[in-house]
């Protein structure tokens, strides 16, 4: 009885052991996460992601992260070459390339990774001046940044980005650095307003200008319309005169010399057909005479210049 009891003990005590060593046995691994599985402490092998078995009491896996990562470089104060004192912090960004890298050659990467960064930083800013600091931040950024790349390579660990995050320069520095933006701000509106008031000034003087020069173009241009129509006029009246008042004038002739004839009471037989009993207004008085019968004889003649009437 009693050695029945003690191997139902046993067979309890086995089962027991069976159940913790596959609950010791039995790991997740994340998908994430790399397994790296040490068997007596030294690098056996890699597990996969999800439910794996190792072999309990004598296999043991360490989980490392592939995710990308940051480390925060705490701020330092630095000298740079103009002996001026600034407070410059950064980030450092950073992803597990190779796992076994990572566990085996490095023993505190994110400890080492600041020390580096520190040291890196202290060289970057004091080869430059206060003002070129201030405006090199992307070149001090890919500086840092291919330091670190190159560091960390052997560490199966690359840095993604490097990003400094403040360069505070003293206040006594902010102070007048304020003051001379201040005085560069003043003296650029001062020069834009100069400029303006030139430019307005010298656009006032093309627009008088040009309204003078097209106000003399429009009066010339008038006064040879004026002078062309008044030569239209003339050549119109010219042509007219020529064409209506030719022969009046030459009547008007006529009547001239025949007045200057008459004056001498000289006589003259004017034949009735002519013209120039039109012109005296005597062609009702030449219709009222009677006509002379064929056989009556002819008047005597009144003399060499012409016949009575």
């Amino acid at each position: 009885m009693d050695t029945q009891i003690f191997f139902i003990f046993l067979l309890v005590v086995f089962l027991l052991f069976c159940l913790t060593a596959l609950a010791k046995g039995a790991r997740t691994v994340n998908q994430y996460e790399k397994g790296l599985i040490t068997r007596l402490g030294k690098y056996h092998g890699m597990a996969p992601s999800g439910l794996t078995f190792i072999i309990p009491f004598v296999d043991d896996i360490v989980r490392v992260d592939m995710r990308e990562q940051v480390i925060t470089v705490p701020p330092q104060k630095l000298i740079t070459k103009d002996n001026v004192t600034v407070e410059v912090d950064a980030v450092v960004y950073y992803k597990v390339i190779d796992p076994v890298k990572s566990q085996f050659e490095v023993q505190d990467f994110g400890y080492a990774c600041t020390t580096l960064a520190q040291t890196n930083l202290r060289n970057l800013i004091g080869d430059r001046t206060l003002d070129e600091t201030l405006v090199a931040r992307d070149m001090i950024n890919n500086n840092l940044r291919h330091v670190l790349d190159e560091a960390t390579n052997n560490w199966g660990v690359k840095a993604t980005r490097v990003e400094v995050q403040k360069i505070e320069p003293p206040r006594d520095i902010t102070d007048a650095m304020s003051r001379q933006m201040k005085a560069e701000r003043e003296k650029r509106a001062a020069v834009l307003e100069a400029e303006g008031i030139k430019q307005s000034q010298i656009l006032q003087s093309e627009g008088k200008k040009q309204s003078e020069i097209l106000k003399a173009e429009g009066d010339a241009q008038a006064r040879i319309t004026r002078a062309n129509a008044e030569a239209e006029a003339i050549k119109l009246v010219s042509t007219a005169a020529e064409t209506y008042f030719k022969e009046r004038a030459e009547t008007m002739r006529r009547l001239e010399v025949l007045n200057n004839i008459l004056a001498q009471n000289t006589k003259y037989i004017v034949p009735s057909n002519s013209s120039l009993v039109n012109v005296l207004g005597l062609d009702s008085a030449v219709h009222a005479l009677p006509k002379a019968a064929p056989d009556s004889p002819t008047p005597p003649a009144a003399g060499p210049a012409g016949r009575s009437i």
